[in-house]
C-alpha cells in the first residue's frame, strides 16, 4: 500500500501542496485531476522522490520514499516514473529504449520481453526505427513501454496520452490498464482527460490550489460531485435552480447536471432559448440560454438558434 501523510511542498516561497493525505492500495489505478497548475506533476514526482518534502511522509508499505537529500540517484527503484518529456535516447532504435535496462545474459528472454511490450502499445512495426524518427505520439508510446521493461511494483504517468491520436489512444487504454490489472501494478495518473479515467481508474483524487479536495471511488465521485469545480472537471456542466427541475420551493438552491441528464419535454417550468447545436457524431450539444447564463444539453438532433424549449431531468 502506498501512504502519503500530511504532505506538504513548496517551490521556494510559493506554497505548492499543503497538508495532502491519502493511500493507494496494491494493484489500484488511481487518477490525480485538477485544473493547470494546481499541484498534479508535482505530486506525481514527491511520490517518486525527486524532490524533498517540507512536511509529512510517504510509504511504499514499510519502505519511505525519500528525496535527493538521502539518495544520491533521486527516485525510487521498485517505482517507475514517466514524465512529459518521455526520456529517450534519439539515436538508438526502439527497440533498444525499451531494453535499455533489461538484462543482457539471457537475450532471447530479452527480445521476448521488448516485442511483448511493443505490442502493449502497437509500436512493435517500428522496434528497428530510431527514436529520432518517431513522432510525438510514437515517441510517448515507447516511453511508455520502457518504463513498464522492469516491472514496477508503482507506475506514475502524467498525461501519457496527451500526443497520441484519438484512434490509438482507445485501444492503448485498454491494453495499457488492462496489463497493469493482470500484473497486479499501482498506477498513479496525473491526467486532463476524463476519458482516461472514467472506465480506468479504481479512485480519483481531486486537487484545487495545491489542496486535496475529493478523493472517492471514480464512479461515485463523477454521480456526485460535490461543487461545480469537481463537476467540471469531467464534462461541461449546469447549474441549475433547483426547483425548475425537482419538486422543490427553494428558490436558492442549485442542482449540478451534466447535459446528458437532460432532455426536451413538452412543457416544465425550465424554458431556454438555442444558441447553437454542435454536432458529435451520435447527436448534438446543445447551448441555449436561461436568464442570461449558458445551459448545454444533449439533443438526437440540431435545434434552430432563436427557438424556445422545455427541459426536464431524464427520469
Amino acid at each position: 500500500m502506498l501512504r502519503v501523510s500530511n504532505i506538504s511542498f513548496s517551490y521556494r516561497d510559493t506554497i505548492t501542496l499543503k497538508n495532502i493525505s491519502f493511500s493507494i492500495a496494491k494493484g489500484q489505478n488511481t487518477a490525480i485531476i485538477g485544473e493547470s497548475g494546481c499541484g498534479k506533476s508535482t505530486l506525481l514526482k514527491l511520490i517518486y522522490g525527486l524532490h524533498d518534502l517540507n512536511e509529512g511522509q510517504i510509504f511504499w508499505n514499510e519502505t519511505e520514499v525519500l528525496g535527493p537529500k538521502f539518495n544520491l540517484i533521486p527516485g525510487m527503484e521498485f517505482m517507475k516514473y514517466l514524465a512529459q518529456d518521455f526520456d529517450l535516447m534519439p539515436y538508438i532504435t526502439v527497440a533498444e529504449n525499451v531494453g535499455k535496462f533489461l538484462s543482457n545474459r539471457n537475450l532471447k528472454k530479452k527480445e521476448a520481453r521488448i516485442q511483448e511490450l511493443l505490442a502493449i502499445v502497437e509500436m512493435s512495426e517500428f522496434a528497428s526505427v530510431k527514436a529520432q524518427y518517431l513522432s510525438g505520439g510514437q515517441m510517448q508510446r515507447v516511453a511508455i513501454a520502457k518504463v513498464l521493461a522492469l516491472e514496477p511494483e508503482v507506475l506514475l504517468l502524467d498525461e501519457p496520452f496527451s500526443h497520441i491520436d484519438n484512434f490509438r489512444k482507445n485501444s492503448l487504454r485498454r491494453k495499457l490498464f488492462g496489463y497493469l490489472k493482470e500484473k497486479n501494478i499501482t498506477c498513479i495518473i496525473a491526467t486532463h482527460d476524463s476519458k482516461d479515467i472514467l472506465a480506468f481508474t479504481d479512485q480519483t483524487l481531486v486537487i484545487q490550489n495545491g489542496e486535496l479536495l475529493a478523493n472517492k471511488t471514480t464512479k461515485l465521485l463523477y454521480e456526485h460531485p460535490k461543487n461545480r469545480y469537481i463537476a467540471s472537471l469531467f464534462d461541461d456542466v449546469n447549474v441549475i435552480p433547483n426547483y425548475l427541475v425537482l419538486e422543490s420551493d427553494e428558490r436558492n438552491a442549485t442542482i449540478l447536471v451534466f447535459p446528458f441528464q437532460l432532455e426536451v419535454v413538452s412543457n416544465s417550468k425550465f424554458q431556454v432559448e438555442i444558441r447553437q447545436s454542435y454536432f458529435k457524431g451520435n447527436g448534438y450539444l446543445v447551448e441555449a440560454n436561461f436568464n442570461n447564463q449558458a445551459v448545454f444539453f444533449e439533443n438526437a438532433f440540431a435545434l434552430e438558434k432563436g427557438d424556445w424549449v422545455f427541459l426536464a431531468l431524464k427520469s
